[in-house]
Formats: structure tokens, C-alpha cells, sequence
């Protein structure tokens, strides 16, 4: 299996408001999304665009959210993962786990609305690693 391209890099952040102000009047984003809960998975997202890649911003959805502890270790928000899209999430969680690497969860349903897991960092090189069905209706 290789992982097909970069889709887009996840920032944590406890402002997805200030995020926006960033990205746009310093970072020159080309476009800002809407922003949207996505339950599930226990944030608010909205996706930013740059010339060459897409940032999801990421900020906690209620007290139970996986985003907090995060945020308790890095305060001002930072880089949280990386998102690569594979042609079939199926085949590559079970590569993954063929080769050792501790896959969180079961496929679900992500931001994009297509099938996403994640794999551990301690098996990626020390990053959070989303793996991202491609959408149908891309490239």
C-alpha cells in the first residue's frame, strides 16, 4: 500500500475565531470555510486553504472532547496530525495492522464525510497520522 497525497494538516486550537484571523491576515489563506460541529468526534472544524494544502482547525466540542488534553499540554493549540488519503480505508487498516502499527479506533466517518481512522504516533514517527478514504467526487 502507498499512502496517496497530503489532504490536509490538523491545528489544534482553543479559538477557531483567532485561527481564522491568522490564517487569513498573516498566513494569506485563500479561502475560509464554514464552520461546523462534527459530534461524532467531539469538535468544531473549519477548514482553511492555502495554495497547496488544506488545515482543519480544530477546537473542543463540550467537556468531553479528545482535544482538551491536548490543549492542557500545548495551551496556545499547535499541530495535532497529518491527513494522508488512501483509495480504500478498509484495505489500509488492515496494512496498517499487518505491519504492527496500533490503528485508534474503527473506520468512521470524518470532517470530509468520507471514512477516516487514526493511526498512533508512537508507529508513525511520533505524529498522529489520519488516514482518510478519498472522497468520490475528488480530483
Amino acid at each position: 500500500m502507498i499512502l496517496g497525497r497530503l489532504n490536509h494538516i490538523g491545528v489544534a486550537t482553543p479559538s477557531i475565531a483567532d485561527s481564522i484571523a491568522f490564517y487569513r491576515d498573516v498566513m494569506g489563506a485563500t479561502r475560509i470555510h464554514a464552520r461546523f460541529d462534527l459530534p461524532a468526534q467531539g469538535v468544531k472544524v473549519c477548514f482553511v486553504d492555502t495554495p497547496n494544502t488544506q488545515i482543519e482547525l480544530i477546537e473542543p466540542l463540550g467537556a468531553n472532547s479528545p482535544i482538551h488534553g491536548f490543549l492542557a499540554k500545548n495551551p496556545a493549540g499547535g499541530q495535532h496530525h497529518l491527513c494522508y488519503e488512501v483509495p480504500d480505508i478498509h484495505e489500509a487498516k488492515a496494512w496498517f495492522e499487518g505491519k504492527g502499527a496500533r490503528v485508534l479506533g474503527e473506520p468512521r466517518i470524518g470532517a470530509h464525510g468520507t471514512l477516516i481512522f487514526f493511526v498512533h504516533p508512537r508507529d508513525m514517527g511520533g505524529v498522529l497520522t489520519e488516514i482518510m478514504e478519498t472522497p468520490k467526487d475528488a480530483h
